[in-house]
């Protein structure tokens, strides 16, 4: 004889099992995350990281999907389509946005180290305990985008470049065409003389290939050596102004992220300061790889910046920096929050750091002597 209590009570289990999963899959959330770089380049690694992380925190509820450069819109309209919700999610460089606001670049990209001295680390200390990172979710709402920021990926400082032959002095190097990042450090190139062309870093290889341009920057050992700078130019200068801190960014849609539960938005939150750590981690040992392998095995020539362009790009990069100042109210709201920050963090940082650098330089000076 067929048991109807107990039949019905496993019908009632199964039917509610169901329900739990159809529910499970219904709350899952994905979120496309258009990059403005190709999916081979080194970012792209940490931000598979990244993605694996928030995963992992919601239990698979906020899935992350990496798209390339242009898989859905073209590199310069990404933040627009994450505004419009034409995508969920983009990733870039805060600084690529400075022609929606000037003070795009303080935080993508402040030149110079914003003028006093802030390095990579210290802008960390500046953005998670001074204010910074008030002042950024600020940001979105003085350029008018219904985006959520979340800084995932410090570097600095960057490389000054590739050249196809060694630069003694800046009259040297105004003989090029160069490859720079848009916005005020791309400008602050222009306004000492270089002929300066902002291009996405898909489009460098190729154009110097072409020889559309004659020389170029990126970033770092690791990330110019995946793009295949060295199969073109073989003179490399590490020590660059331009861009002392660079930070790579994740934006999400603004109803998109008000549409996650608080659980979900603290994950994001968490993964995305572990990013900052795990980035830096990252960087230092694969740039260390990959310089090692440049000079060592792809011919690539070492070399250190001519004197004069500290000097001229340092006073340029001031002077930029306080024109922009001058002229709009949030910008110089963000300035005067890192130069407050700067007078106590900076002498100290740079200080304690100052035994760091010299027991460095002098290992390194030993392997060369090898």
């Amino acid at each position: 004889m067929v048991n109807f209590k107990t039949l019905t009570s496993g019908i009632a289990a199964t039917a509610v099992g169901l329900c739990m999963v159809a529910s499970a899959a219904l709350a899952q959330t994905t979120i496309r995350v258009q990059s403005v770089i190709p999916s081979s380049a080194d970012e792209i690694v940490m931000l598979q990281v990244f993605a694996d992380d928030v995963a992992a925190l919601t239990d698979n509820e906020v899935i992350i999907e990496i798209l390339p450069a242009g898989a859905v819109v073209g590199v310069q309209e990404t933040l627009d389509a994450v505004d419009a919700g034409l995508i969920e999610g983009g990733f870039a460089w805060t600084h690529y946005w400075s022609g929606k606001h000037p003070a795009a670049m303080l935080f993508g990209s402040p030149v110079a180290g914003a003028g006093v001295g802030i390095d990579n680390i210290a802008f960390m200390s500046w953005f998670l305990n001074a204010g910074g990172k008030e002042l950024y979710d600020q940001l979105w709402d003085e350029m008018g985008v219904n985006v959520k920021g979340f800084m995932l990926q410090p570097v600095g400082p960057e490389a000054l470049g590739w050249f196809k032959e060694p630069i003694e002095t800046m009259a040297d190097f105004r003989k090029y065409r160069f490859r720079t990042p848009p916005g005020i450090p791309g400008q602050t190139y222009k306004d000492i003389g270089v002929a300066s062309v902002a291009m996405g870093g898909g489009d460098i290889l190729p154009a110097l290939e072409k020889g559309t341009i004659d020389a170029a920057e990126w970033c770092c050992p690791k990330p110019d050596s995946v793009f295949g700078f060295q199969k073109v130019l073989k003179h490399y200068y590490l020590q660059g102004l331009h861009q002392v801190v660079v930070n790579a960014d994740l934006y999400i849609n603004g109803d998109v992220y008000n549409a996650l539960t608080p659980m979900q938005q603290k994950a994001i939150q968490v993964a995305s300061e572990a990013s900052l750590m795990k980035s830096m981690a990252y960087r230092i040992r694969e740039n260390g790889l990959a310089l090692d392998k440049l000079i060592n095995e792809d011919g690539v020539i070492l070399h250190d910046t001519p004197a004069d362009y500290f000097t001229e790009y340092m006073a340029a990069a001031k002077k930029a920096l306080e024109t922009n100042a001058a002229e709009n109210e949030f910008f110089a709201e963000v300035w005067n929050s890192q130069k407050d920050f700067a007078r106590t963090a900076v002498p100290f940082w740079a200080g304690a750091q100052t035994s760091n650098a010299n027991l460095g330089r002098a290992y390194a000076a030993e392997l060369a002597a090898e």
